[in-house]
């Protein structure tokens, strides 16, 4: 990664412009959110999983696009709203961005480049029904390594180093993402 990860510039989900600098030192879920979509309840466990190792140095962040189907049109202000209202959201929410195409946001670009294979024992499964989903209007799942959909997960250790990437239909609180998870806290 040739910027490092703290460095790269965000917004936080109220506009403010920002860095992950303050995240520096804690291992970081990074997750591509969306309001409208199938595995929006992995919301619940995300928070779960913050809730429980925040205090150990997990700081999970989310990042909304609207990038699949549309599946995220609110403002930040909408999204913002929606998540403490439905899901009771207290981790760190950042403003709309795009994980695909042209315009992919470069905090994506460089974590898609430090990790550009994604782990899930049913992802081709998930592509699949992806390609059912979208053939009735004729678009396509993105190729590896693009982000397959919403809730693409990304595990940075401590240092900033991109640890682990895992598919979306990989729940957050699936085992091999949990012991990922108290692994790099260990470390």
């Amino acid at each position: 990664m040739s910027t490092p990860i703290y460095e790269l510039p965000v917004h936080t989900i109220t506009g403010e412009p920002t860095t992950l600098a303050a995240y520096r030192g804690h291992v970081l879920l990074v997750v591509n959110v969306a309001s409208k979509c199938g595995l929006t309840p992995q919301y619940d466990a995300l928070e779960k999983l913050y809730e429980q190792y925040k205090e150990k140095g997990l700081a999970v962040l989310g990042f909304p696009a609207n990038d699949f189907a549309g599946q995220e049109p609110g403002s930040n202000d909408e999204i913002a709203t929606f998540c403490r209202a439905t899901f009771g959201v207290n981790f760190p929410m950042f403003a709309k961005i795009a994980v695909t195409g042209e315009a992919t946001d470069p905090l994506y670009k460089a974590l898609i480049a430090a990790e550009p294979k994604a782990t899930g024992a049913t992802r081709e499964a998930f592509r699949e029904k992806l390609a059912g989903f979208l053939g009735k209007s004729g678009a396509t799942p993105n190729p590896e390594p693009g982000i397959l959909w919403n809730f693409e997960k990304f595990l940075i250790d401590r240092t900033g180093k991109v640890i682990a990437r895992f598919s979306p239909e990989v729940v957050p609180d699936d085992p091999a993402v949990v012991a990922a998870i108290e692994a790099a806290l260990a470390n």
